[in-house]
């Protein structure tokens, strides 16, 4: 991976929706070019996947957690079906330390949380952190370009 690969990276991660008229301008290569590159870094899987940021507030999902969980390894064959289905669950995370999974989940209400953490409690013991507000909005990583 070059620079122009890392610079298009940044790029889509900014906006993914650049043309790619736009981005060979930003990288000063022809369209085509900048084409075959897109195509080989999602080949390769490095670009995984493109995606629109909604509000969840605006969607009515007022409550946004990180629940932590811990259980026994037998319980994951269980568990990952069962979490894979819920909706409300944006992220699920296998974790070093005490706890063995970290949730990132969002719902309309604290009421709607507690039944979903009463689920959870019979895989073992919970510990959640309501979110107060986001300084730092999820956001692409930064990667150092070659000079």
């Amino acid at each position: 991976m070059d620079k122009i690969d890392k610079k298009l990276l940044r790029l889509l991660q900014e906006n993914a929706r650049y043309s790619l008229k736009q981005l060979s301008e930003k990288v000063y290569l022809s369209s085509p070019a900048v084409a075959a590159r897109i195509e080989k870094l999602e080949e390769e899987g490095i670009i995984t996947g493109y995606h629109a940021d909604i509000s969840l507030d605006k969607m009515g999902y007022h409550i946004t957690a990180f629940i932590n969980l811990e259980m026994t390894p037998k319980q994951k064959a269980s568990f990952i079906p069962f979490i894979a289905e819920v909706p409300n669950v944006i992220e699920c995370n296998t974790v070093s330390g005490n706890y063995s999974m970290l949730m990132k989940v969002s719902f309309p209400s604290t009421s709607d949380l507690d039944l979903f953490i009463g689920q959870l409690q019979k895989f073992g013991h919970t510990e959640t952190q309501i979110v107060f507000s986001v300084p730092v909005p999820h956001r692409g990583i930064v990667m150092k370009e070659e000079a």
